[in-house]
């Protein structure tokens, strides 16, 4: 449906605000890498990170889903599906590409995800893409190919490449499945509750992968290297955990409902550039001239897509309403009416 001008300048607030999440969203993901390397360094199993990470979220949010306990009889697909996809699947599947092919190809291969998205949107959803859309997902891969240097170190092992590309549709799940319920009105879904119960069930599952009870638990008592100095490793699982996790995902489930898995997709591709300026200024990664312009590029790409917006047409109303084109964000959502719905 087009989008007239009185509509418009309503629904920019609400865009605005999505905008403001996604990049929140972007900033405490992209952290998690700096705070979690040095509890690997200090003696952790990566595996181990990821499964404090997800099992301490989802303690912290286990008030949440006892408050939404009507969620699971109501919508048990969506939050198996959030959980194995979104929260264990893409953890499990990055890190294992990890074991066999360098980082730099399996984060590219990762944060191909937008482009996924927008192909499942065309083909599965059959509703329009903008052009736009599709360019900043261009733009934005071509940049996160510099950011992350895929050419230091190509490996075409074909099994890494298939887990790498596992955790892109996983990502993808993450990404559609925030959506889900969002034009139900009162009876949609309450994203914290999604949250809560996907949190709980990919702690669950990979209980089961990481095998917990074989971690050597003394580290979390000592100190971590952070670039030269002693940092508490308590205090680096908690930004993980309070920080990395729980707010990264509530504030990148509700910048999807205010936004479009699509747009959202494509400014989550900042992820890569912040979790590299990070690296820079608190680890002494330094940056190199690629990284810059990839980074810049990658910024491009996502203003491109998130500011695509349909032709207005105030001229005639239409009768039926056309499915809008998905770069555009659609109508602010109002999801504090959604509070008390599960």
């Amino acid at each position: 449906m087009p989008v007239h001008t009185s509509v418009s300048s309503q629904d920019n607030p609400g865009k605005g605000a999505g905008l403001g999440l996604a990049l929140a969203s972007a900033l405490a993901f992209g952290g998690s890498g700096v705070a979690a390397k040095p509890l690997i360094e200090a003696g952790l199993d990566p595996l181990h990170v990821v499964w404090l990470r997800v099992a301490g979220a989802a303690l912290v949010m286990l008030p949440l889903a006892v408050r939404h306990r009507a969620l699971p009889r109501r919508r048990p697909a969506l939050l198996a599906g959030f959980g194995l996809l979104a929260v264990a699947g893409v953890q499990a599947c990055y890190f294992a590409a990890l074991s066999r092919i360098p980082v730099g190809v399996a984060l590219l291969i990762e944060y191909l995800a937008p482009a996924l998205v927008l192909g499942w949107v065309r083909f599965v959803q059959r509703r329009p893409v903008t052009r736009a859309a599709a360019l900043g997902v261009i733009l934005a891969a071509g940049g996160l190919a510099c950011v992350v240097e895929v050419w230091s170190g190509l490996s075409f092992d074909a099994l890494g490449l298939v887990l790498a590309l596992g955790a892109a549709c996983c990502q993808v799940g993450y990404f559609v499945l925030a959506d889900q319920g969002s034009d139900a009105g009162e009876t949609a879904p309450d994203p914290l509750g999604v949250i809560a119960y996907g949190l709980l069930v990919g702690a669950a599952v990979l209980t089961a992968v990481a095998r917990p009870w074989s971690m050597d638990w003394s580290v979390l008592a000592g100190s971590a290297d952070l670039n030269g100095t002693p940092v508490p490793a308590a205090a680096l699982l908690a930004w993980v955990v309070l920080v990395a996790t729980v707010i990264a995902y509530i504030t990148g489930v509700l910048s999807v409902r205010r936004l479009s898995p699509q747009v959202a997709g494509v400014v989550a591709c900042l992820e890569a550039v912040i979790a590299t300026v990070l690296a820079w200024v608190l680890l002494g990664e330094h940056l190199s001239a690629p990284q810059v312009a990839g980074g810049a590029v990658v910024l491009i790409g996502a203003f491109i897509a998130q500011s695509s917006a349909p032709a207005e047409n105030s001229a005639e109303p239409e009768p039926e309403p056309e499915p809008e084109p998905v770069a555009s964000g659609g109508a602010e959502r109002d999801l504090s009416a959604r509070g008390t719905a599960a």
